[in-house]
C-alpha cells in the first residue's frame, strides 16, 4: 500500500488540476455534490466520474463506495447518458482499500454485514458501459475497481496490482478470480502471491488493458472520445451488447451463442433496428430514438 505522504500537497492539488483541464462540460444542469468525487459530462453522452481523495491519493472505503455506487446510478438512469468513465488524477486512480476502515474489522462483523459487498455494485446492477481511465497508483481494491470496469485504459507508467498478502490478507473485490480471467492462472498466481505490481504497459500485452497512453491527460481524453463513441450508438444495442460479452465471462461458448442469438433476435423487435438498418441502405445517418 502506498503511502500517501509520498506525495507533496501541492504536486498533488497541480496533477488533479493538469487532468480537469482537459474536461469541458457540456451540460448546464447542476450535477450532484459528492465529498469524494468530481462529476461531469465532458461529452454530449458521457458522465465522468473523477476519484477525489487526494490527502489519502483516492484510498477506497464504504464512504466512497456509497458516493461512487450514487453517482453510477444516477447516470445508469439518466436517458442523456450513453457510457461512463471512472478515473483519480495522474498520481493516483486508487492507492488501494482505507486501512484505516479494515484494520480492527472482525470476521463476525465483516460476515454478517457482508463487508465489501456493495463496492462491486457497478458490476451486477449499472447496464451502460464503464470505462476506466488509470493512471498512477492502482492497488488492492483500486486495481479491482479498475477491472470491474467494462473496458480499461492505462497510462504506461500507471502502477497496478494485488499486494494484499503483504497485509495478511487477500484480494476481497474480486481481483483474483477477473485478473486470472483476464491474464491467465500462472500469472495471476504469481502477482496475488508475491504481491509484485505491474505496470500500465504490461497490463495493455497481458490483455488486461484495452488501450495504453504515453500521458495521464491522453489516456482520460481517450476513454472520454471512447465513451463518446458508444454514446451515440442506440442504447438498446448497446445495452445488449454489453450483456452478451458479460456473458461469455459466465456461461460456456455452446450457450453463450445461444444467449447471444436470443438477444440478436430480439433486437429485431426494436425501432432502432429497423432506423439502423434503413439509414445504412440509404447512406444516411441513423437517428436513433433509443427504442
Amino acid at each position: 500500500m502506498v503511502s500517501p505522504t509520498f506525495v507533496r500537497p501541492l504536486a498533488y492539488k497541480s496533477a488533479i488540476l493538469s487532468l480537469t483541464r482537459c474536461v469541458r462540460t457540456y451540460s448546464s444542469q447542476s450535477m450532484p455534490t459528492y465529498e469524494h468525487l468530481l462529476v461531469s459530462i465532458p461529452k454530449p453522452g458521457v458522465g465522468l466520474i473523477t476519484l477525489n481523495r487526494p490527502k489519502a491519493l483516492n484510498a477506497l472505503s464504504s464512504a466512497v463506495f456509497v458516493d461512487l455506487n450514487d453517482a453510477l446510478r444516477r447516470f445508469d438512469a439518466d436517458k442523456d447518458i450513453g457510457a461512463m468513465v471512472i478515473t483519480g488524477n495522474e498520481k493516483a486512480f486508487a492507492a488501494g482499500a482505507d486501512i484505516k476502515e479494515m484494520k480492527d474489522l472482525t470476521f463476525s462483523k465483516a460476515y454478517a454485514e457482508d463487508f465489501i459487498a456493495p463496492w462491486s455494485l457497478q458490476t451486477s446492477q449499472i447496464k451502460k458501459p464503464i470505462i476506466s481511465a488509470v493512471n498512477g497508483h492502482a492497488l488492492g481494491g483500486g486495481c479491482e475497481l479498475a477491472m470491474m470496469a467494462d473496458i480499461m485504459y492505462c497510462s504506461a507508467t500507471a502502477n497496478l496490482g494485488q499486494p494484499e498478502i503483504k497485509l495478511g490478507i487477500i484480494p476481497g473485490a474480486g481481483g483474483s478470480q477477473r485478473l486470472a480471467r483476464a491474464i491467465g492462472k500462472s500469472k495471476a498466481m504469481e502477482l496475488i502471491l508475491t504481491g509484485k505490481t505491474f505496470s500500465g504497459k504490461e497490463a495493455a500485452d497481458w490483455g488486461l488493458a484495452a488501450r495504453v497512453f504515453e500521458s495521464a491527460q491522453e489516456c482520460v481524453e481517450g476513454a472520454i472520445a471512447t465513451a463518446a463513441i458508444i454514446a451515440g450508438y442506440s442504447k438498446v444495442a448497446v445495452k445488449a451488447a454489453k450483456e452478451v460479452v458479460n456473458k461469455s465471462q459466465e456461461l460456456g461458448v455452446r450457450e453463450g451463442v445461444e444467449y447471444e442469438r436470443r438477444l440478436f433476435h430480439g433486437l429485431f423487435g426494436s425501432k432502432d433496428q429497423k432506423i439502423g438498418m434503413s439509414a445504412f441502405a440509404s447512406k444516411q445517418k441513423p437517428q436513433w430514438t433509443h427504442e
